[in-house]
């Protein structure tokens, strides 16, 4: 038998204090806990309301730029979409002219939950803006746009 590989421990903390990618993952998380529990009295989560948002448009998406929107595959999209569609939020249809592409659109009750969600989102949205300081959150987003 040929002997473990071990790694030392320094090396083990070198990367939890210097993986981008480490602390990119615990700050979305961290994000996406503080907006899901903002949201909760409208029982949204932030990624329902993301989806919401991203289907506020003067004509209905189809599923590919709304998924490339939400850097998800199309398969987990439909997935989202189901509890939206079981509460009335949002209603999917075929395109008229290509019978093979799904179009979203936001119903009425949709847009009235949007509607109050909205004011939610600006306040913790500005909460945030608040804790990072002037300035930074502009340079966050444009260096998170690099990224991406």
């Amino acid at each position: 038998m040929s002997k473990p590989v071990v790694i030392p421990f320094e090396t083990t903390l070198h990367v939890r204090d210097t993986c981008l990618c480490l602390h990119v993952q615990r700050a979305a998380r961290a994000l996406a806990r503080k907006f899901d529990e903002a949201l909760r009295p409208l029982d949204l989560t932030n990624g329902q309301f993301s989806l919401l948002m991203s289907l506020n448009r003067p004509e209905p998406p189809g599923m590919g730029p709304v998924a490339s929107l939400l850097a998800m595959d199309r398969t987990t999209l439909t997935a989202a979409l189901k509890p939206l569609e079981k509460r009335g939020l949002v209603e999917t249809t075929t395109d008229a002219r290509d019978r093979r592409l799904r179009r979203m659109r936001l119903t009425p009750a949709g847009h009235a939950l949007l509607s109050r969600a909205v004011p939610i989102w600006t306040s913790t949205h500005a909460e945030v803006d608040e804790t990072l300081g002037e300035g930074a959150t502009g340079r966050l987003r444009t260096d998170l746009l690099a990224l991406a």
